[in-house]
């Protein structure tokens, strides 16, 4: 290093330099002044020409740290979305900045998305003297972290760069689970020192020493308890369980190997809108309310992917003493079992799930269960009739509401025409409480669209902004965001960026009932609790989305029915734009309720009587 360069510009023109060797290209950073050396050099290396040694770095800029940490995680969502996971970073400068990321750090943790956190700190000899703008950031996110550093200011003696370069691969090996299989959040502690900007210094170019290549075991993690209980994974053991009448269910992540395993086997397919896997012609549309009946109550073995949080019928299932639950959880990290029924933890999926299946596998024969086969037919035969007793129930609501002076459209009649309209090169974000849930009531695809969602946590905030992150790291493919006014509401300044900023293409749909419906749908919306639920549960709010909208300089447009919304859909413009649904929630809890008991007595006059006696018995 040069005795006249600034230790601390240089050892963030260093790090960067190490986080582009690792596989970051984009960085989100918040405004603030000891963060100083990250930006300079941050600009310099999103700048259209960076000098000699500056990795090139997408840089994005917003003011709400919260809203920067979504951001940065919709950017980590959308690569996992490709299949090329990496690693996306965040910048803060000290103090409260950096308790505004601990919301995306949870989501990321919970998520398993590989970000990484550089927050900016006092020099060691400032903290705990009461300097401005200090606080303890050192483990500041708690458990939350896959690996936590707390860095020294730096000084410019020998090897401090070769230091970095070791930290900063452990941190990102830990980051893309390059060893665990568990990927997640790293937060990178960073005391910088006066002086903070750059000076004549060129960056350092060529400089390799101390950069560690992390390479991965040779076989992936596995579960412990796998060998201990004598499984036979390639045979008989796994082949003996296949006449007990199973179904897949799969959560939040669980990716398009669930859907395969599934065909493979003949198995009905429960799966989150944000599985991954929600698609064919093994998936089961309007699967919730079936669980509720003859079909239901035949499951005997459910296999778990992912993290299904989403919806009690299936929590319900998973928690029944006569049903055999196996959860396939590959990687490192721990599995979904939120009732503590997990009979069986998989690493992988058993080579014999692969296999032909043979006439012994089905079940069939005298005195058995009844064939896989006529298992499989029963589901999609029911899936069929309970989508379409849905329908006609929305259709008529919506027909009877026209007529009136209040809204055309329902929460799930909102959540239909987006689902109609998302193609299989589309993606959708989809915010939490009802409109995933609307969405996992009435989508039926045959492909399997790209549908993401913050079920980490399965919160409202950093909705929007995830949404502008996912846009952005996805440039060519059609983005649209489906929510409620609350969560709209929650994030709305992440429709907030400044003219120096790319634009992202991105069409965000609200379903405005004016306040939380979800509640309306749980126990707290029961008469008996009207005498406080609008205030502390309903929380209507009265806001003008329009005169938001236009305060950030957004498009906003308002849809009256399903027509203008379909027509506001299919050309959704340039940039960033808002469309406004009003929607009743005064019925939500009834339309709830007849929507689930259509789809029930659909199911039962479409599954055979012999079936359902049968299965009753099994």
């Amino acid at each position: 290093m040069s005795a006249t360069s600034h230790p601390s510009m240089h050892a963030a023109r260093v790090l960067l330099q190490e986080l582009a060797a690792h596989g970051v290209r984009d960085v989100v950073l918040s405004p603030g002044s000891r963060s100083a050396p990250l930006a300079h050099a941050l600009a310099a290396a999103a700048s259209d020409v960076p000098p000699p040694g500056a990795p090139r770095l997408g840089l994005h800029v917003r003011i709400d740290e919260r809203s920067a940490g979504f951001l940065a995680l919709g950017l980590a969502k959308s690569a996992a979305a490709t299949g090329a996971p990496r690693g996306v970073a965040v910048v803060t400068t000290s103090g409260t900045a950096v308790a505004n990321l601990h919301p995306a750090v949870l989501e990321a943790h919970h998520s398993g998305l590989p970000l990484v956190v550089l927050t900016a700190d006092r020099p060691h000899e400032l903290r705990g003297t009461g300097a401005n703008q200090t606080t303890d950031q050192v483990g500041i996110f708690g458990v939350a972290t896959r690996y936590a550093v707390d860095l020294p200011a730096p000084s410019g003696r020998d090897g401090e760069s070769r230091d970095l370069r070791q930290v900063v691969g452990r941190a990102m090996s830990d980051a893309l689970g390059t060893r665990t299989g568990h990927p997640g959040p790293v937060h990178l502690n960073l005391a910088f020192r006066d002086p903070l900007v750059p000076d004549e210094t060129p960056w350092p170019t060529g400089v390799r020493e101390g950069r560690p290549v992390v390479s991965p075991p040779r076989t992936g993690p596995t579960v412990g308890h796998v060998d201990a209980v004598g499984l036979d994974l390639s045979g008989a053991d796994v082949d003996a369980a296949e006449r007990e009448l199973t179904v897949v269910v799969a959560g939040d992540g669980a990716g398009p190997l669930a859907r395969a395993v599934a065909e493979a086997r003949g198995w009905p397919l429960l799966a989150e809108p944000s599985s991954g896997a929600r698609g064919g012609t093994h998936a089961i549309s309007a699967y919730r309310p079936l669980l509720d009946s003859a079909l239901g109550r035949a499951v005997r073995r459910v296999v778990v992917f992912g993290r299904p949080t989403l919806s009690r019928p299936v929590q319900l299932l998973l928690a029944r003493d006569d049903v055999r639950v196996v959860v396939v959880a590959p990687g490192g990290g721990p599995w979904t079992d939120p009732s503590r029924r997990a009979a069986l933890v998989l690493p992988e999926v058993p080579a014999a799930w692969w296999r032909a299946r043979s006439g012994a596998d089905t079940g069939a024969g005298p005195g058995g269960p009844p064939a896989q086969d006529a298992w499989l037919s029963a589901w999609q035969e029911a899936s069929s009739a309970a989508t379409a007793a849905v329908g006609r129930v929305l259709d008529e609501v919506e027909a009877r509401e026209g007529t009136r002076s209040a809204p055309r459209l329902t929460g799930p009649g909102v959540a239909r025409v987006v689902g109609r309209v998302t193609g299989p090169d589309d993606v959708l974000v989809v915010g939490s409480s009802n409109p995933v849930r609307d969405l996992d009531l009435v989508a039926d695809w045959s492909g399997s669209p790209v549908v993401l969602a913050n079920r980490g946590l399965a919160g409202i905030d950093g909705t929007v902004s995830t949404a502008v992150g996912v846009a952005l790291g996805l440039p060519g493919r059609r983005v649209r965001a489906l929510m409620g006014d609350l969560t709209f509401l929650h994030d709305v300044g992440g429709l907030l960026h400044g003219p120096l900023e790319r634009e992202p293409d991105l069409q965000v749909v609200v379903a405005n009932d004016d306040g939380g419906s979800i509640f309306a749908t749980l126990e707290h919306g029961a008469a008996e609790h009207a005498h406080s639920f609008e205030r502390v549960f309903g929380t209507p709010h009265g806001a003008d989305l329009a005169a938001l909208c236009a305060g950030y300089g957004i498009r906003h447009q308002l849809a009256r029915d399903a027509g203008e919304l379909a027509v506001a859909l299919a050309v959704p413009g340039p940039g960033i734009s808002v469309v406004e649904v009003k929607v009743d929630r005064a019925g939500r809890r009834a339309l709830g309720a007849a929507l689930a008991d259509a789809a029930r007595t659909a199911a039962i006059e479409a599954v055979a009587t012999e079936f359902a006696a049968g299965s009753q018995e099994t």
